[in-house]
């Protein structure tokens, strides 16, 4: 499933050199969100942000981001 970089604000901005992309990958998200955790503002994430990425930790990380 294709995840649409304006619908996740958090994403959005650490996806930045992605610029001529409109969407992502569930994987490729799922990797953005581990390796640049650092970036991200917590108390920023929407619930639906927060739902996405429990998904991810789920479905591609055995239930843990390695952060």
């Amino acid at each position: 499933m294709m995840i649409a970089l304006n619908e996740y604000p958090q994403l959005k901005l650490i996806a930045w050199h992605l610029t001529a992309m409109s969407s992502v990958e569930e994987e490729e998200a799922f990797s953005l969100y581990e390796h640049n955790w650092r970036f991200i503002d917590q108390q920023q994430l929407t619930d639906r942000e927060r739902q996405l990425i429990e998904y991810l930790k789920q479905n591609y990380g055995r239930g843990f981001l390695n952060v």
